[in-house]
């Protein structure tokens, strides 16, 4: 939201210009709401890609539970299918697919920074994605099933997406958008928060798909439907060949995940300690001279500890796969009315659609109107209790088909039972809500409380956490067979309440987890006024930043941003003269400073475009660190 004249002028001139006391200087800013800023037009041209990915990704994976569990049927009141593996193997393979999507992005991201570059790693990636969807549609044609080619040219089309949707996971957009203006009040989490709903809501979209694949599956077949994932694909191939000249192509740069596994793998083999990482600790016992730094222990560390609130995720993950596996299984016990088995699980997309929306632009402002800004740990400990309520709704479905005729608890395919499929709808939406709130905000979250150079070990991190996941919910699946699937999902359910009431104890009182909310009104005004006293402090969700010189980036967590201000007089005499290591002169005098805001997406970045203030007033601020701003040049 713009500041008004007046308040611009309090926020731009000091108060001994103007001769309104600090509170005063404050309050405008104060009595503000935090708002996003606007997003720059090509991100939604890299959505755009991201849409034809998910409805390609989609597409693909939505007829593979069916296509893996069911022989081939003889008649239409059956189940469609193609390989007969049964539950349990199908599952299994399932699993194991995403086991290896989510770890594949972690060498993928080294061999782009290092070696290849994004956008031509992103290109390549394309090409395997590609391939993978001709294997499958080729492999899935009656002939190729005769003749046995059917489960080896599935291992090998999900070997070739897995590295395709990889390679997507492991090159996000880096866009830049420049912007000039007058001073206003952006938050910068709510921004990054935006942008992380704006990506899952489009994929969400692009994973409608999922309607269209499941009934060409039911009425004509499995390679119609692999087909139309692959044309799908081949809109997201154009799209980004087509749209090159409108990206910002990062150079190659130094990928600090190898060295962070060396600072790590040292760390397991010294005891489980990343003290003992450190390079002097290692020279002085050890006698071994190790190629990191100290300071890139201290920031692996700091990294590390952002990603404990990711380890709930396995739990969560767990849970999530049973979307596309055993709960599609238990679809085929009930009374579809006609509806392919596997339509059903397309309600959760259906739900991030309508609720992503609803939970983002009604249910968040209305909150941020009232002055309530939930923590990260509060609202991922809201979608950990939703997830645990969608298992125990899953318990209750498959009592209610144990207790039905005519297979009741009995083993094999007995047809569907009495009990009508919608019965299960409710459970996709919540997960639906229950992603919104936890996933989602662990994205944002992990991302911009990790120190710069440790973005990328942390998304790693994240990934890791869902193939870890996913080989824990591969585990299980020799319990997820009949008649013991009550018991199986009641587990899940335990499990999963367990682990919000675990979360919830251990991060409630975490400091670094409250910075977004909690120190809400102090953060503001530290970004005005950093004499005020939340300005002497660094910040626990922003690192602590050392002096540099003029001209380099600041990261810049939320704050107030003066734009092209314009240089006031300065009085003939001042009540004192600026000393030394004084912050207050120092922002009083380096306020008049010409300033360009850049975003950086997902990161945002300030640079200083002139080099006014006093040589007093630039020393000062050197010496100054506050909440995430550097003293430069008087700033």
């Amino acid at each position: 939201m713009p500041i008004d004249g007046k308040d611009a002028y309090l926020l731009d001139t000091p108060s001994s210009v103007t001769g309104r006391s600090d509170s005063e200087f404050t309050s405008a800013a104060h009595k503000r709401r935090r708002v996003r800023d606007d997003v720059p037009w090509r991100l939604w041209l890299v959505a755009v890609v991201g849409f034809w990915e998910r409805a390609a990704f989609w597409g693909l994976t939505a007829p593979w539970q069916n296509y893996m569990e069911h022989p081939l049927r003889d008649n239409a009141q059956q189940s469609p299918g193609a390989l007969g593996l049964g539950q349990s193997t199908a599952t299994r393979i399932y699993c194991a697919f995403y086991v290896f999507y989510y770890a594949s992005p972690v060498a993928i991201a080294v061999l782009a920074d290092g070696y290849l570059g994004r956008y031509a790693t992103l290109l390549g990636s394309t090409v395997l994605y590609c391939l993978g969807c001709v294997v499958l549609t080729l492999s899935s044609s009656t002939g190729s099933l005769e003749r046995g080619f059917g489960l080896p040219g599935l291992l090998l089309a999900m070997s070739l997406i897995s590295l395709g949707g990889g390679g997507f996971r492991a090159t996000p957009p880096r866009l830049k958008a420049l912007r000039n203006g007058e001073l206003v009040i952006t938050d910068y989490h709510l921004t990054l928060q935006y942008i992380y709903s704006l990506y899952y809501w489009v994929g969400n979209l692009g994973s409608l798909s999922w309607f269209a694949t499941v009934y060409i599956e039911l009425h004509i077949g499995f390679t119609a439907a692999y087909g139309l994932a692959l044309g799908f694909m081949a809109v997201a191939s154009v799209t980004l060949v087509g749209g090159s000249r409108c990206y910002v192509k990062a150079p190659r740069t130094h990928n600090p995940l190898p060295e962070a596994a060396r600072v790590i793998l040292c760390a397991c083999r010294s005891g489980f300690s990343m003290a003992r990482a450190d390079p002097v600790y290692q020279l002085r016992r050890r006698h071994k001279v190790v190629s990191w730094s100290a300071a890139l222990v201290k920031e692996l560390t700091r990294g590390l500890q952002v990603c404990r609130v990711l380890l709930a995720f396995v739990m969560f993950y767990v849970c999530f796969d049973q979307m596309q596996n055993n709960l599609i299984s238990q679809t085929s016990r009930m009374d579809t009315n006609g509806a392919p088995n596997d339509l059903i699980p397309v309600l959760n997309q259906v739900g991030c659609i309508f609720l992503g929306p609803l939970i983002q632009g009604v249910l968040y402002p209305l909150l941020h109107r009232c002055r309530v800004y939930l923590t990260p740990v509060t609202r991922i400990t809201i979608g950990f209790a939703l997830v645990a309520l969608s298992m125990l709704h899953a318990t209750v479905v498959q009592v209610l088909i144990y207790r039905s005729p005519p297979c009741f608890d009995q083993t094999g395919n007995c047809g569907p039972g009495r009990v009508n499929v919608w019965i299960q709808a409710p459970l996709y939406f919540l997960i639906s809500a229950g992603e919104i709130f936890a996933y989602v905000t662990a994205l944002e979250y992990t991302y911009s409380h990790a120190p710069s150079s440790m973005k990328v070990v942390v998304q790693a991190m994240a990934l890791l956490v869902g193939s870890i996941g996913s080989a824990c919910a591969m585990a299980l699946t020799p319990a997820a067979r009949d008649p013991y699937l009550v018991i199986f999902y009641g587990s899940l359910t335990g499990g999963m309440a367990g682990t919000t009431l675990l979360f919830w104890m251990v991060f409630r009182g975490d400091a670094g987890q409250q910075t977004a909310a909690a120190n809400d009104a102090s953060d503001c005004e530290a970004a005005i006024h950093p004499a005020h006293r939340a300005a002497r402090r660094a910040s626990s969700g922003a690192p602590v930043l050392k002096p540099i010189d003029a001209g380099s980036p600041i990261e810049l967590p939320s704050r107030a941003v003066s734009r092209s201000s314009t240089i006031p007089p300065l009085p003939e005499k001042s009540a004192r003269r600026p000393r030394q290591n004084d912050s207050r002169t120092a922002w009083e005098m380096g306020r008049y400073t010409q300033i360009d805001v850049l975003y950086e997406l997902p990161s945002q970045r300030l640079h200083t475009e002139s080099q006014g203030g006093s040589r007093q007033a630039s020393q000062a601020g050197r010496n100054y660190i506050a909440d995430g701003f550097r003293g430069e040049r008087g700033l």
